[in-house]
């Protein structure tokens, strides 16, 4: 299924190579130099360490709403959950992950 999905994909495209497709460019803005440079791993690792913490305010969110109707074991369950974060928080910032060069 999957090769003929590829044979019948490459049949009823259109093929219109030229050399501008095949230019680098980032955000529609010509390259100065080479594309190849290193990036400091603290800035992949602060926005991954971000994208984590606004991913669990979602997961705050709908037990805030049923707040009332949940009762104390969903009151226990999220302030384990909230320690285990601020856990993950403490030891980032104890590494020096969240320092900012």
């Amino acid at each position: 299924m999957v090769l003929f999905a590829f044979f019948f994909a490459r049949l009823i495209r259109p093929a219109n190579p030229y050399p501008a497709k095949s230019i680098n460019y980032e955000c529609a803005e010509e390259t100065i130099g080479t594309s190849w440079i290193r990036f400091n791993n603290r800035f992949y690792i602060f926005a991954l360490i971000f994208v984590i913490f606004d991913v669990e305010v979602v997961f705050l969110f709908p037990w805030a709403v049923a707040f009332n109707k949940l009762g104390l074991y969903a009151l226990v369950e999220m302030v384990i959950f909230i320690m285990i974060l601020f856990y993950g928080l403490y030891y980032a910032w104890k590494k020096g992950v969240l320092k900012w060069v």
